[in-house]
């Protein structure tokens, strides 16, 4: 069955640029990684952390420094199996970013793709990385297209994602435009997951997001985890980090 169900995500993501595993965290699971990630940006001082006025955190960086189980929360279900059939045996875990729309701080993004990554430098002459820029602390650099279509988010839903909480849209197919951003003719779909799902997207996938309804008491709650193919940059560049997933 996991063979199957792999197979099926590499058709969905050649085809359409992103796929959904459904139940890939329990729920007690997923109620485990919400109190860890509380303690972790309480006892921190939310380093690396945006929250709103009531104290409530809405967006982090640096989730591995903040929160080091987010390096092995992925193992879970089918997920591991996909992992190694999308982007074969020597990927690794490069990026953790914690999203929210909490009700009282809702928010939207326009349509966008994913060009950015985390290095140990920027300022490396180099023909292939662009566009230094520092966030929270960290080096990034808009990457080329070859290392961009050998990446991978994976989003963990933490909450339910509903039309009422702010979803994500994605145009189907958009990732073969590289980085140009075409949304041409192509219906958006909204992306509704149970609790606990997880959705696959390359990074040069086409997406964006509107704000939650106002009267809303439901969070959005999404740990965005990035993988590369190979732990090799060009230039002399590195990945801030590169975790192996075997």
């Amino acid at each position: 069955m996991t063979m199957e169900i792999a197979a099926d995500c590499v058709r969905r993501m050649e085809e359409d640029g992103f796929a959904i595993l459904p139940d890939v965290l329990a729920p007690a699971r997923v109620d485990a990684v919400l109190r860890e990630l509380a303690a972790a940006f309480g006892d921190l001082g939310r380093e690396g952390a945006i929250s709103t006025q009531e104290g409530t955190v809405y967006a982090a960086r640096n989730v591995l420094t903040l929160w080091p189980g987010a390096a092995d929360v992925w193992r879970a279900g089918a997920l591991p199996e996909v992992l190694a059939a999308l982007l074969g045996p020597y990927c690794g875990l490069v990026r953790v970013l914690f999203f929210d729309k909490p009700p009282q701080q809702t928010w939207a993004l326009g349509w966008h793709k994913d060009l950015t990554i985390a290095v140990r430098d920027n300022r490396l002459p180099s023909q292939h990385f662009v566009k230094p820029t520092c966030k929270a602390g960290v080096a990034h650099v808009e990457a080329p297209e070859e290392v961009l279509r050998s990446m991978l988010a994976v989003r963990l839903h933490l909450d339910a994602a509903t039309e009422e909480n702010g979803p994500l849209r994605v145009i189907p197919g958009s990732h073969r435009t590289g980085k140009r951003l075409v949304l041409g003719d192509i219906a958006p779909v909204t992306v509704l997951t149970g609790r606990g799902a997880t959705l696959l997207m390359r990074p040069l996938l086409a997406h964006s997001s509107g704000r939650s309804h106002p009267d809303t008491p439901q969070h959005r709650r999404v740990l965005h985890l990035e993988f590369a193919a190979r732990p090799e940059l060009a230039d002399g560049y590195a990945w801030h980090t590169f975790l192996p997933a075997r």
